[in-house]
């Protein structure tokens, strides 16, 4: 029985485990999105909640404990000076995640774990994406239509 156990093994030793939160935390807090499986996300969520909280309160002894866990300078000055703004008065749940289904290689769930208030960035990146494939396609269709009229049709070769 594991009654009031806490936490996932993840299937490795307790400094493995802290090495790959803290990986997964610093890419997540860099990236605002990351795909990963659903027990790792799951964890990641419990881990980032607790360094965005810190990081809330603003103070050097905060910014000394956060510093300590992320070792990337410039993701804890992001994240003290973009994320904590804009998660701002939300009483926590900074993160959302979302289960993808079956990874084609050996069938671990996936998910998609991101910061919740950073969805509209993430959608207006891959909007301005689809909107230069759009734009590509046309030209390429446009320089095929162009090459095509170049060629006559109406006569047969003798």
């Amino acid at each position: 029985m594991r009654h009031r156990v806490k936490g996932r093994k993840l299937s490795r030793t307790a400094s493995h485990r802290k090495a790959t939160l803290i990986a997964l935390s610093t890419s997540l807090l860099r990236h605002k999105r990351i795909k990963t499986t659903v027990a790792k996300a799951k964890e990641t969520r419990r881990f980032v909640e607790r360094i965005i909280t810190k990081a809330r309160k603003g103070d050097l002894h905060s910014k000394r404990q956060v510093m300590d866990l992320l070792k990337d300078k410039e993701v804890v000055k992001e994240l003290f000076s973009e994320i904590v703004e804009k998660v701002g008065d939300r009483p926590g749940g900074y993160t959302r995640v979302v289960r993808l289904g079956q990874r084609v290689g050996d069938g671990a769930e996936m998910a998609i774990i991101e910061l919740v208030d950073y969805n509209e960035v993430i959608s207006a990146e891959e909007k301005e994406r689809k909107e230069e494939k759009v734009k590509e396609k046309e030209e390429k269709k446009a320089a095929t239509e162009a090459k095509a009229s170049e060629i006559p049709t109406g006569e047969e070769p003798k």
